[in-house]
């Protein structure tokens, strides 16, 4: 399968900039997924991959085959692209063997092949069975599944997914999360998938983009995203987060202190450039802090104390919020009924600092 390039591409509706020079190199056979929230520009590049929306500027190419650029625009059936819509787009007066034999058709293949391949697609999705049915015969996962198969069937040199998940229930979701994982390992095809959900990007990707404003903030594998956020808005959108505003009172060996507004003070391990009087933020998510009862708090730990606002078991652990000055910070925990002040305990290694400001509530 080919690989996908893209290069500074824009897209401008009007006199509003959607896209404002998105790079990204998808190597052969990667499962890349574009993550932000609604109107951050994911679907709008997809569309742009697909020939569904003509860039403004920009290159597109894959396996070496320009699709946009130098002059250059390929419609969306030249380009040999398989693509799964959020709605799936069924035909709904046609059995799922019809649909599927639709873009062979508007290919010219020849019944027997049609045939062929028909039974070939609906056997890598577990539905060879169902080839007689209508799409309103199928369940929410099936139909998903039948769509994926048409976009097998003519052997694409990239599939395209748009959210393909988000019309399942979350338990659905999650067995056909694990399914489309294997499916397109086994395949090895080159995947380009947009979803707003994080648990989703994180469980199916090779690597990220999280896309912010028509930007690509930052690209990296799921363990780089979420472990070394770029910046504060990542880290705010990938996962829960706690950002506690600050000035850097002094900086030795790696090691940066900082004086939390109303909070005391904190040591963070962290190589920002950041001078004494400097206003940043410290982020630590929720599972590395570790609520403990108020004034026992080991040495060389940072040490945050705290009152219990609220608690709920969720059950594989306990969710709490606490008042931690003028703010509420999320802790995970094992421990149940914490109740009254607690210390909140995390080392210099379990948090990142950022000269950003704190990210506002999305």
């Amino acid at each position: 399968m080919p690989d996908v390039r893209i290069t500074n591409l824009v897209k401008r509706f009007g006199e509003t900039t959607v896209l404002e020079g998105v790079d990204a190199a998808i190597a052969d056979g990667e499962f890349f997924t574009l993550l932000g929230p609604s109107g951050c520009g994911k679907s709008t590049t997809l569309n742009c991959v697909a020939g569904l929306e003509r860039p403004s500027g920009g290159t597109i190419s894959v396996g070496g085959t320009v699709f946009v650029g130098d002059g250059v625009f390929l419609q969306p059936e030249e380009r040999n692209l398989g693509m799964v819509f959020q709605s799936y787009a069924l035909w709904p007066h046609k059995t799922i063997a019809e649909n599927l034999a639709l873009p062979l058709k508007l290919r010219k293949i020849g019944r027997s092949e049609r045939d062929r391949r028909i039974a070939e697609a609906l056997a890598k999705v577990d539905l060879g069975h169902l080839a007689g049915r209508y799409p309103h015969q199928l369940s929410g996962g099936q139909q998903q599944r039948v769509a994926l198969a048409r976009a097998l069937v003519y052997s694409p040199s990239v599939l395209l997914l748009d959210e393909p998940l988000s019309n399942l229930d979350a338990k659905l979701r999650e067995q056909a999360r694990a399914w489309l994982k294997r499916l397109q390992a086994d395949l090895g095809i080159t995947t380009v998938y947009v979803t707003h959900d994080q648990e989703e990007a994180l469980a199916l990707s090779d690597r990220i983009a999280v896309m912010s404003e028509g930007r690509m903030t930052q690209v990296g594998t799921p363990v780089e995203i979420y472990e070394t956020p770029a910046a504060a808005e990542v880290a705010a959108f990938v996962g829960r987060c706690n950002f506690l505003p600050g000035r850097v009172a002094a900086r030795t060996d790696g090691l940066v202190e900082v004086d939390l507004d109303g909070a005391g003070t904190v040591r963070v391990a962290s190589g920002l450039q950041a001078r004494e009087g400097d206003a940043v933020t410290v982020a630590v998510r929720p599972e590395r802090l570790e609520a403990v009862p108020a004034g026992t708090a080991a040495t060389g730990a940072n040490a945050l104390r705290a009152a219990v606002v609220t608690g709920s078991y969720v059950g594989s652990r306990y969710e709490y919020l606490f008042q931690v000055g003028d703010r509420t910070v999320q802790v995970d925990s094992a421990r149940a009924r914490l109740g009254g002040e607690a210390d909140l305990l995390f080392g210099p290694e379990d948090a990142l600092l950022y000269a950003d400001p704190v990210p506002a509530a999305k």
